[in-house]
């Protein structure tokens, strides 16, 4: 993040604080400017020490990431959510460059896996490695809930074959290929039926406890043609059941970004670090009362999400 990003990030920090004063108290009793939340984004670094394909320079994601990690350091965020495809190929020779950078972050790294991650480590291996308490899991920060979605659940690349959730896969291709959806390509997943009840679980829960969510994939849900997860249709109308909690979800995948909105719930997908020779990208969010502001760095789209007052 150059100067000038730092100074809007620093900015957009202050407005969202000054909203609520140093002395406002919410009904429990707790300072207000305590609630604010700052994390930070990463995507797609795909590091892999290999030479440069078209416009993806494998060996330059590590001096990006080293940048990033010192900036979100800089920037005292308070965990990092990692949207998957840390590395290229060959996972296990290639993940610990990338592992002994992401370590040098000091506050908690939130993992989830890409489609790349997967090549030469079973699941449970990959997990973790990666620290991650499960294949999909979530995780509160006072008044909100994150919400960490495994989209390679179901591929032709997870390590599947022979087990129940290989018919899944048949049954999801054959009816992404009778419905002449565009997004059946080999390098997208989806999520089982365990993992879907699971999602309504969490977001019943977090209704019930008037709690506010954001939802991570590494395949978007919305509004990228031809990379979205197998099941998108599905998960976003379940998504969309209870727009009142869920503010937002947040993708990697699709390295260029993007942005749209579904029933209210807006949907961001984050540009891959991997991508050009010299140009970083990577996000801090800063969650505020009234607005969650996404501020990119380098080829990094900035994005505001207007908060509702309700839950």
């Amino acid at each position: 993040m150059n100067r000038t990003s730092c100074i809007i990030s620093l900015i957009v920090m202050m407005l969202c604080c000054s909203l609520v004063g140093n002395s406002t108290m919410d009904r429990n009793g707790t300072n207000q400017e305590e609630q604010i939340i700052r994390f930070g984004i990463i995507a797609d670094i795909q590091y892999c020490d290999c030479e440069p394909a078209g416009n993806r320079f494998y060996r330059n994601s590590l001096q990006k990431l080293e940048a990033c990690v010192d900036e979100l350091n800089r920037e005292q965020v308070q965990f990092t959510v990692n949207l998957g495809d840390l590395t290229d190929r060959d996972t296990p020779r290639q993940l610990d460059s990338v592992l002994t950078r992401l370590n040098k972050l000091n506050a908690t790294i939130y993992n989830l896996t890409g489609n790349h991650d997967y090549g030469g480590l079973e699941n449970n291996e990959l997990y973790k490695r990666l620290n991650m308490p499960d294949a999909y899991y979530s995780f509160r920060k006072g008044e909100w809930c994150f919400i960490i979605l495994n989209t390679n659940e179901i591929s032709s690349y997870s390590h599947i074959k022979g087990t129940e959730k290989e018919a899944e896969l048949t049954e999801m291709l054959q009816k992404i290929k009778e419905e002449k959806r565009s997004n059946g390509a080999t390098y997208n997943g989806g999520i089982s039926q365990k993992q879907m009840q699971w999602l309504e679980e969490e977001l019943k829960k977090a209704e019930q406890n008037t709690l506010k969510t954001l939802v991570f994939s590494h395949h978007p849900l919305y509004g990228v043609k031809g990379l979205t997860a197998w099941n998108d249709l599905e998960i976003i109308e379940l998504l969309s059941k209870y727009a009142g909690t869920v503010k937002g979800v947040i993708s990697g995948h699709h390295h260029a970004g993007a942005f749209g909105v579904y029933k209210e719930i807006p949907f961001i997908t984050a540009e891959g670090m991997v991508e050009t020779e010299t140009t970083n990208a990577y996000g801090i969010v800063t969650i505020c009362p009234d607005k969650i502001a996404f501020q990119g760095a380098g080829r990094t789209k900035s994005h505001t999400i207007i908060l509702k007052n309700k839950p």
